[in-house]
C-alpha cells in the first residue's frame, strides 16, 4: 500500500507555512475559517451546516449534483455588481508542490467549506474553500508516477467525494481511497484486478472524475483510439470491490459481431463522468469513437454504442437505452462530454430530458425514461463531413470539436441550454489497409488509426451557443478567440461564467447573449469549467488554470481586481481523453 503526503497532523506552524503559499489575497476576506470540515452526506446534499454552525451550500459532485446541469440556485452575483469580483484566494500549485505537471485540467468538488482540487499527474489537495488554506495534500509514490507518461496524457479532471472518503482514478488506472478529513490513504486498486486488461501497457489509461451514489463509485476510462474495450463500472465505497456482477461493455470482445475481422478492440470508452438521476437510479454516459480512427474497412456497419448516449441501471449495469450520434465515425466524433439531466419546456411542458452535444457539432436531446427522440441533430457549428482519403479530406468540425469534454450547462430561466464549441476543421488522412493504420500488439499513438493535420491556413476560434430547448433551436451564438475547452456553469441570477485558453474568464449575461465581465486570471489555459458555491452566504467562484502555471484561483465580491497578463494554452492531446 502507498503511503499518504498529509498535512493533518503535523505542527501547526507548518500549517501555517502552507497557509501562506497558498494564499495569494486574504485581505478581502473578513469571516473566520471554518473549523469543522464535517463529513459528505450520501448524496452529497447542497446545503450544510458545520459543526460550529457555519453554513455551506456545496458543489457536491463534478457537475455540481449527478445531474450534471452546472446551475446553481445562487442570486448574490448578479449583472449590477459583477464588475466588483475580485480574487479572495490563489495557489500556484506548483509553488506548493514542484512535482505537480503542466496542463490542470481539474473540476473542484466543494463538501462543506472544503475544496478538494487535483493536479495533471494525479495530486490531490484540499484547501480551505473560503480562505485557501492547506488542509491536506497527497501524491502517488514516485514509483507509481514514473509509469503515468506511459499513457501520454496525465491529466485528471476531478474527484468523488462520499462516506467520508475522496475517490479519485490515477492514470495507470488505480482507483484511490483517501480519507476526507486527513488526506490519509485508505485504499488503492489496480483497476485490471477486477476487470481483465486494463492496463496502461494494453491502452487503458484513467482522466476522467468517478461519480459517488448509494454507497457506489462508478467509473468510465480513456483509450477508444488506442483500440481497447469501452466499459463502465461499479466498485463498492467501503472497499473498493465490484458492485456489479460485470462491467457493463460498449463494444463486443476483439474478434466477434462487428470486430469479427479486426485486430483492435472495438473503442467506444467512457472518458467524462456518468450522469445519475436520483429518482429512478438511472445512469446516463456518453461513449468514444469506434478503433481504429478514420479506417472503417475491418468494423462493418453502425458499430453501435460508440459516439453513443446509453442509459443503464445504476444498481444493477442493465441496459435502459441506447442512442446512436453517429454511425460508423471516421471522424473521431465522440460523444465526449458528460450528458446532462434536465427539467425543462418542451412544446409547452415539462419534460425530464438527457442532453449531450457531441464532437460531431451536433445536439440531441431525448426522453430520460424512455430514450425517445426529442431534439435531433441540431447543429451549433458548421458541419461539412467528408470521408477520409489517403491523399487527405478536410471536414468540419475537426477533430477537436465541436464539444469536446468541455461540459454544457442549463438556466431554467430562459429555458437554454448553453453550449460550449470549438470551430475548427482538420485534414483527415486514412490508411490504405489495417496493417498500415495500426500496431495492435503497441497500443499508443501507433495504435491511434492513421493521422490527421491541422488546417494551416484556417484559424480555429470557440463559441458559445445557447439552444432554447422549448424549441430545438439556436436562440443565439457568440464567437471566442480561442477553442472553448472548460466548459460553463451558471446561476440564478441570469449569469453564465466560463474561461479562455489565454486565462480570462467572462461572465454571460444568459438571456442577453452578451459577455458583461472579462478578467485576465495570473496563470493560464482555462481548461476547466467553475465550481461555485457558498460559505456563510457569500457566494465563491472557483477556476483552475493549467498550462505552465497550474493554479486555483477563488473569487468573490469585494476580491482583489489586479488581474495578470495572458497565458499561453498548452492544450495537449485532448482529443482522445
Amino acid at each position: 500500500m502507498k503511503k499518504t503526503h498529509a498535512t493533518v497532523g503535523t505542527a501547526l506552524s507548518l500549517l501555517l507555512v502552507l497557509s501562506s503559499c497558498a494564499t495569494n489575497n486574504n485581505a478581502n476576506n473578513a469571516s473566520p475559517s471554518p473549523t469543522a470540515t464535517g463529513t459528505a452526506s450520501a448524496t452529497n446534499s447542497p446545503t450544510a451546516t458545520g459543526a460550529t454552525g457555519t453554513s455551506f451550500e456545496n458543489w457536491g459532485s463534478y457537475g455540481y449534483t449527478l445531474a450534471n446541469n452546472r446551475h446553481v440556485p445562487f442570486k448574490e452575483i448578479t449583472a449590477d455588481n459583477v464588475n466588483d469580483l475580485g480574487v479572495i484566494w490563489s495557489a500556484d500549485l506548483k509553488t506548493l508542490d514542484a512535482d505537480v505537471k503542466n496542463g490542470n485540467q481539474s473540476y473542484p468538488v466543494v463538501v462543506d467549506g472544503i475544496m478538494y482540487v487535483t493536479t495533471a499527474g494525479n495530486q490531490v489537495f484540499a484547501f480551505d474553500a473560503a480562505t485557501g488554506n492547506t488542509i491536506w495534500h497527497w501524491k502517488p509514490e514516485a514509483e507509481q508516477a514514473a509509469n503515468f507518461s506511459k499513457a501520454g496524457i496525465i491529466a485528471n479532471r476531478g474527484v468523488a467525494v462520499g462516506e467520508g472518503k475522496v475517490f479519485m482514478l490515477a492514470v495507470d488506472n488505480s482507483l484511490v481511497s483517501l480519507d476526507q478529513k486527513t488526506g490519509e490513504l485508505i485504499k488503492m486498486i489496480k483497476l485490471s484486478d477486477y476487470i481483465d486488461g486494463v492496463t496502461i501497457e494494453n491502452g487503458y489509461y484513467e482522466t476522467t472524475a468517478p461519480q459517488y451514489y448509494k454507497g457506489n463509485v462508478y467509473i468510465g476510462s480513456s483509450g477508444s483510439d488506442n483500440g481497447v474495450r469501452g466499459f463502465v463500472a461499479a466498485f463498492k465505497a467501503s472497499d473498493l470491490t465490484p458492485a456489479w456482477d460485470s462491467p457493463f461493455w460498449t463494444v463486443p470482445p476483439k474478434g466477434q459481431d462487428w470486430l469479427a475481422k479486426s485486430a483492435f478492440q472495438g473503442g467506444g470508452t467512457v472518458w467524462n463522468p456518468v450522469a445519475i438521476d436520483e429518482e429512478t437510479d438511472i445512469m446516463y454516459f456518453s461513449t468514444g469513437n469506434p478503433a481504429p480512427d478514420f479506417y472503417g474497412e475491418n468494423r462493418p456497419g453502425d458499430n453501435p454504442y460508440t459516439d453513443s448516449v446509453v442509459a443503464v441501471n445504476a444498481m444493477t449495469g442493465k441496459l435502459v437505452w441506447a442512442k446512436q450520434e453517429v454511425s460508423h465515425d471516421m471522424w473521431d466524433y465522440d460523444a465526449a462530454a458528460s450528458p446532462m439531466i434536465i427539467n425543462a419546456t418542451v412544446k409547452g411542458a415539462k419534460k425530464k430530458l438527457v442532453v449531450q452535444g457531441g464532437k460531431s457539432g451536433l445536439w440531441f436531446a431525448w426522453d430520460a425514461a424512455t430514450g425517445d427522440t426529442v431534439w435531433d441533430k441540431v447543429p451549433f457549428t458548421k458541419i461539412d463531413k467528408k470521408d477520409p482519403t489517403p491523399e487527405g479530406t478536410v471536414s468540419y468540425p475537426g477533430v477537436l470539436g465541436g464539444e469536446n469534454y468541455a461540459p454544457e450547462t442549463y438556466d431554467p430561466n430562459t429555458n437554454y441550454v448553453l453550449i460550449p464549441g470549438i470551430e475548427e476543421p482538420s485534414l483527415y488522412k486514412s490508411a490504405k489497409t489495417e496493417a498500415e493504420a495500426s500496431t495492435p500488439d503497441s497500443p499508443g499513438a501507433a495504435a491511434f488509426g492513421t493521422s490527421y493535420e491541422a488546417v494551416t491556413d484556417v484559424k480555429g476560434y470557440g463559441t458559445v451557443t445557447a439552444i432554447d430547448v422549448a424549441t430545438g433551436k439556436k436562440a443565439y451564438q457568440i464567437k471566442t478567440t480561442d477553442a472553448q475547452r472548460g466548459g460553463l456553469t451558471s446561476t440564478d441570477s441570469g449569469l453564465a461564467f466560463f474561461g479562455e485558453l489565454d486565462g480570462k474568464i467572462n461572465a454571460l449575461d444568459i438571456k442577453a447573449g452578451k459577455v458583461i465581465w472579462t478578467f485576465q486570471t495570473t496563470g493560464n489555459s482555462v481548461q476547466a469549467a467553475p465550481s461555485i458555491f457558498t460559505v456563510d452566504g457569500k457566494e465563491y467562484i472557483a477556476f483552475t488554470t493549467g498550462g505552465t502555471k497550474p493554479m486555483v484561483h477563488v473569487f468573490g465580491l469585494g476580491g482583489d481586481k489586479t488581474q495578470g497578463q495572458a497565458g499561453q494554452a498548452e492544450t495537449g492531446n485532448a482529443h482522445s481523453g
